[in-house]
């Protein structure tokens, strides 16, 4: 479990980027764009096909960014999250959040072992705001209640 100060030093990053968000604009990606975006983030997409999503331009891929990200936030597969964390820690990119069903055993070790800084299985979505939106806030009151929330 990722400490309170790892998630704090992650989402203290203006400039990030999000692999995993979808054409159709219904996939959990694309909810993390738009609140990253309100929050006053500035918000890289990686997609490998389209050529903009949620009102942004997409890059092919993370070396095709224009300047440094301070964090990549990962919702795909385990097997595209073990790929993208290697491509990450050749760029230089030390923060990595996977978020819910991204995680894979390899990815976590491969950031341990590189010393990137790295948070998984917990939901982006609850920890932007003090007091989160519905549903995210409930999780969060849930695991408050259940000790559970990262110190």
């Amino acid at each position: 479990m990722a400490t309170k100060s790892v998630i704090q030093d992650f989402l203290a990053q203006p400039v990030l980027a999000v692999v995993g968000v979808s054409r159709s604009g219904k996939k959990f990606g694309n909810a993390v764009v738009r609140d990253l975006k309100t929050k006053g983030y500035h918000v890289y997409i990686v997609h490998p096909q389209a050529e903009t999503l949620e009102g942004e331009r997409c890059y092919p891929s993370l070396k095709e960014i224009p300047e440094p990200v301070g964090g990549l936030v990962l919702v795909v597969p385990p097997a595209e999250t073990e790929k993208l964390v290697r491509d990450a820690h050749a760029l230089g990119i030390q923060r990595i959040w996977m978020q819910q069903g991204a995680e894979s055993p390899q990815a976590v070790r491969f950031c341990k072992e590189n010393e990137m800084s790295v948070v998984q299985g917990e939901c982006i979505m609850m920890f932007f705001d003090e007091k989160p939106a519905f549903p995210h806030n409930l999780h969060k009151f849930v695991r408050k209640l259940t000790g559970s929330l990262p110190k």
